[in-house]
């Protein structure tokens, strides 16, 4: 079984902010499969499917952001999923907006979400699809940036990569992720 987590914040107050880019790419991913979350388990919505005969768990963990390793733990914990079979979606400040990044394992960059990741799989060794939000401009906090929403000329940038992101994990659930890294690095 693998375990596609998408990071963000609950709540409409951050709905569509670059924090929550990984909300947006698992709720991309449901609505293009036609899928339903439910609630009220592992501190998530969440999803389980078959996809190319493999079991999937799409999770949107709803603990906010610095505690995200908590519904992470439950889930996997709860399936016996290996911390291989996860991959982690989250937002990047080193990357420019919309460019993906996809790594099979690394430290947490000053992520929180990752950051709790991390301490609550004890291993660094999960995949993950960083995406890139760029960096604030001028005074704006890194705290405000992250918590706005991407401008429409930054919508450009995101709406590729989000379906580049679905690609990429579709991919993954026909190939071992280092081939998917391999291809999706790439392009």
């Amino acid at each position: 079984m693998k375990c596609i987590v998408g990071l963000g914040n609950p709540g409409l107050k951050y709905k569509k902010t670059r924090h929550n880019i990984g909300f947006q790419v698992i709720d991309y991913i449901a609505k293009e499969n036609g899928w339903k979350f439910k609630k009220d388990k592992f501190n998530a919505h969440y999803i389980q499917e078959v996809v190319n005969g493999e079991k999937v768990l799409l999770l949107k963990p709803q603990t906010y952001m610095n505690r995200s390793g908590q519904s992470v733990k439950e889930a996997t914990d709860y399936f016996n999923i290996d911390a291989e079979n996860v991959l982690v979606i989250y937002d990047d400040l080193d990357l420019p907006t919309g460019k993906i990044r996809l790594r099979q394992k690394g430290g947490h960059g000053g992520h929180n979400g990752i950051r709790d990741i991390i301490a609550q799989l004890d291993t660094k060794e999960f995949n993950r699809i960083r995406f890139g939000i760029g960096r604030p401009e001028g005074n704006e906090s890194v705290t405000d940036y992250v918590l706005g929403k991407f401008s429409k000329a930054e919508q450009v940038d995101i709406t590729p990569s989000i379906k580049k992101s679905k690609e990429a994990y579709e991919t993954w659930c026909e190939k071992p992720f280092l081939q998917v890294m391999n291809d999706f690095n790439q392009s």
